[in-house]
């Protein structure tokens, strides 16, 4: 999955609410692509509430990953914004996509959400997470939640879907989207070839 992850205007520092609100597009996407693949690898998640609920697991995970992350870098004033913006773009942005395509209200989904942030929060709590990543445990949570929601026959060998592919897969971008969103300096834009001949 290609995302664009730099800032192309002049190069400052950007304030925790304008990272948060970045990457909270690029959260989406990710979870996104997590569940498209689970699907290609002949998972069966079906089209309504279990998608949705898969989505949210999935969301939930990466917000925790992108606040451990900023734990390193940010006062915790700062990570503190950065940490409850994000949740709330996500939560709007997956409030919003589930209200409309499975009829439910926007407002309640949103609150349902958050509350579930808020419970995960405390359990992914146990787990470490230190400059090399997570610990197993934080990939281990995130698999037995996915296998909560899935078909009996799914449940179990989904884990090792989660554990060896998508968790570590999504980590590595959300690592690597914040040190791109962190470099004050814009990228310069790329020059296309341009067709030629003799």
């Amino acid at each position: 999955m290609r995302i664009k992850s730099h800032w192309f205007k002049e190069g400052r520092e950007r304030t925790p609410q304008e990272i948060s609100d970045a990457l909270s597009f690029v959260i989406s996407r990710m979870a996104n692509n997590s569940l498209n693949n689970t699907r290609e690898a002949k998972f069966d998640v079906e089209v309504g509430t279990q998608y949705f609920d898969f989505l949210a697991e999935f969301l939930l995970f990466l917000i925790m990953v992108a606040d451990r992350i900023v734990y390193r870098k940010l006062s915790e004033e700062d990570r503190l914004i950065f940490t409850s913006n994000l949740a709330n773009r996500v939560a709007e942005t997956y409030a919003e996509n589930r209200s409309r395509l499975i009829d439910e209200d926007m407002k309640e989904c949103k609150r349902h959400f958050i509350d579930l942030l808020n419970q995960r929060a405390g359990e992914y709590a146990d787990f470490g997470y230190d400059e090399n990543g997570p610990d197993y445990g934080f990939y281990r949570y995130l698999a037995y939640c996915i296998g909560q929601i899935m078909s009996d026959a799914d449940s179990g060998w989904v884990i090792d879907q989660m554990i060896s592919i998508e968790a570590p897969d999504a980590v590595k971008m959300v690592e690597k989207t914040l040190r791109d969103l962190y470099e004050a300096e814009p990228r310069p834009p790329r020059r296309r070839a341009a067709a030629g001949g003799e």
